[in-house]
Parts: structure tokens; C-alpha cells; sequence
């Protein structure tokens, strides 16, 4: 009788090829030594990406480890809950609320544009004093492990969407925080308050960054957006927000950008990477 272990390593690898991911780590890594070697071949987590589909976004550029590229495609998804209104403000804290408080609205909405992706039919929206919301990401329970963020470091990719009335002005903020264990801040994306004048086109404007190279440590991850009118109308003239998006991976940190602590901080723990993060703005 013929055991799969007698098999060729050439059509033993192919077999493994067709069992899912976690299995091979959790399972198949451990059934004997040869079975070790062959899980932890690149090439047969290179195959297992083309399998699946997971390919680099540049072809050119090298992928220093294909089996944490193929974990890190495995486990990409946006992190943010209900980020289209589709389920109220399930999922959302309301840190504040003033004037008239948020409120959900249907695309395009008064004096409003269509949004770019018809798969988007909803939007928060603010009143004539402050309006902030948050969701608190932790890591751990998305799959991403402490030694995974240590060691590995996925980039983590920011996206929003603000737009405004065209008959009334308003003002759009954002500061996305990642944490330590206990909360406190290692790094954080806080861009300028955008101020949007009156009468402007409406169109839907995305924000993005991406923190890259950031600190050991990252435990959770803490998004807040909102804003409010300009003009202080009653009502629901303030900053449209939709569509945000906390995605990591696939790209990961660069070996040699190193940390360096601050002494004596406050919040921020460490220095920003060398390489430097990105951010950008893009008018649809």
C-alpha cells in the first residue's frame, strides 16, 4: 500500500499547494521533517500566491518572503465596520455630536454629487457644531498577531471620503493613531483641518495614507473623522464622510528602518521611519 509520504517531493508539493494556508502552518509543518522542509520552500508559497491570485502590484519588485506575502493577501479586508451607513452607526462611537448631531443621508443628497462607486448608497453626515466618530481597531482579533506587527510590520493603508454641500461651506478633520498595548500613541497621521468654501462643486475628495515602517508595538489601531458646517445652519449642512477603509498588507517594512526612541515623550513614542509616509488627495 502506497502512504502519501512515499509520494515524490515534486507531486507531494503539488498536493500541499491545494491546502489551505493555515492548514500547512498549523498542520501539515508538523507531520514530520520532510514535510517541514517542503512547507517552508518559497517556491511553494509562491505557487500557492499564483494559485489564489495574489500577485505584486509592481511585477518588478522583488517579494522577500512569499509566505508572508501569501499570509498577508490571505488576511487583507478593510478593517472598518459599517463604513458606508449601510447598518446605521452600528459599529461607530459618536464622540461628539453638536448642533443637530450626525445623521445618515442617501446619495447624492441635497445640492450633492453621485459618488464615484455605485456600490456606495449612503453617507454620514454632520450639523453646525462638531461632529466626531470613531472606531478602535484591535489587531489581535483581525489575525494579526504581536509578532506579525513586530517583526513584520504590514504597511497600513488609510483611506476616506468627504464631500460637501454646494450652498454651504464646512470643515472635514481626521487622525488616524496607532497604538500601544496600553493605548498610548506610537505614531499617527493628523493632517491640517480642509476647509471647503461655499458654493464649491461637491465633488467627492478621498484622503490616503499610509503609515510605513512605523514602531514595533502596534497593538491597535484608532480612526476618528468628522467636522461640521461653516455657517452654523441648523440642520444637516456640515461635512459628508463614507467609504473609509483601514486595510494591511501586502507590502511590509523595509529590514533596515530602524526605530529610534524618544526620550521623554509624551503620546507619540518613537521618531517617524526614514522612509517617510505617504500621504495623498485625490478629487473625483
Amino acid at each position: 500500500m502506497v502512504n502519501i509520504s512515499d509520494l515524490p517531493e515534486d507531486i507531494l508539493i503539488d498536493v500541499l499547494v491545494c491546502v489551505p494556508g493555515k492548514e500547512l502552518v498549523l498542520s501539515c509543518r508538523l507531520v514530520c521533517s520532510l514535510w517541514r522542509d517542503l512547507v517552508d520552500l518559497s517556491s511553494l508559497w509562491k505557487r500557492k500566491c499564483h494559485k489564489d491570485g495574489f500577485y505584486p502590484q509592481n511585477p518588478e519588485k522583488d517579494v522577500p518572503d512569499w509566505k508572508i506575502y501569501y499570509i498577508l493577501c490571505s488576511l487583507r479586508r478593510n478593517l472598518i465596520k459599517n463604513p458606508c451607513a449601510e447598518d446605521g452607526f452600528n459599529s461607530w462611537t459618536k464622540e461628539e455630536s453638536g448642533g443637530d448631531e450626525w445623521k445618515i443621508e442617501e446619495l447624492p443628497g441635497a445640492h450633492g454629487r453621485g459618488f464615484p462607486l455605485p456600490q456606495v448608497r449612503k453617507y454620514f453626515v454632520t450639523s453646525y457644531e462638531s461632529c466626531m466618530k470613531n472606531q478602535l481597531i484591535t489587531l489581535k482579533d483581525q489575525g494579526y498577531g504581536n509578532r506579525l506587527m513586530d517583526e513584520i510590520r504590514p504597511d497600513i493603508v488609510v483611506n476616506d471620503w468627504y464631500a460637501a454641500r454646494f450652498d454651504c461651506g464646512c470643515c472635514y478633520q481626521l487622525c488616524v493613531q496607532l497604538l500601544s498595548e496600553d493605548h498610548l500613541v506610537l505614531q499617527q497621521f493628523l493632517p491640517d483641518k480642509i476647509y471647503i468654501e461655499q458654493w464649491s462643486n461637491a465633488e467627492w475628495q478621498e484622503i490616503s495614507h499610509t503609515f510605513h515602517n512605523y514602531p514595533p508595538g502596534v497593538r491597535h489601531i484608532l480612526f476618528r473623522h468628522g467636522g461640521h458646517d461653516t455657517q452654523f445652519w441648523a440642520g444637516w449642512y456640515g461635512i459628508r464622510v463614507t467609504n473609509s477603509s483601514v486595510v494591511l498588507g501586502p507590502d511590509v517594512a523595509d529590514r533596515s528602518g530602524a526605530q529610534i526612541p524618544l526620550a521623554g515623550s509624551t503620546g507619540v513614542g518613537f521618531k517617524k521611519a526614514p522612509f517617510p509616509p505617504t500621504c495623498k488627495v485625490r478629487r473625483c
